[in-house]
């Protein structure tokens, strides 16, 4: 599940929607927006976004905190290390090779890290 996965799926249950219901609403398939939530389909594009804000009254802060949520929720990322560091491409490699592995411990102590 990505990010905007798993809001989407928030916000879908806190407004006391099925799937099915979204998506008729949308205009879009049911396979389309279980595949969204479960990660199964790359990041939706700017447009699905400002829809899905339209159809369930997204506005102001929660709208833009949403697209940014959608923009950071790519399950293939890739990552350049080109003109970086030994050590830079050799910790993308690592987290790449490990990621799965990580404790959602280690993965919001990584989180905290980067944030500095």
């Amino acid at each position: 599940m990505t990010p905007f996965g798993r809001k989407l799926r928030e916000i879908r249950a806190a407004r006391g929607m099925t799937l099915k219901q979204m998506a008729e609403g949308m205009g879009v398939s049911s396979a389309y927006l279980s595949a969204l939530e479960h990660g199964h389909r790359g990041r939706p594009s700017p447009r699905f976004v400002t829809e899905l804000c339209l159809f369930m009254g997204i506005i102001w802060d929660d709208a833009e905190a949403l697209q940014r949520v959608a923009a950071m929720s790519d399950p293939r990322v890739t990552v350049d290390t080109a003109g970086l560091t030994p050590d830079a491409t050799l910790l993308a490699n690592e987290l790449a090779e490990r990621i799965a592995e990580l404790t959602p411990a280690k993965i919001a102590e990584m989180r905290r890290i980067l944030a500095d």
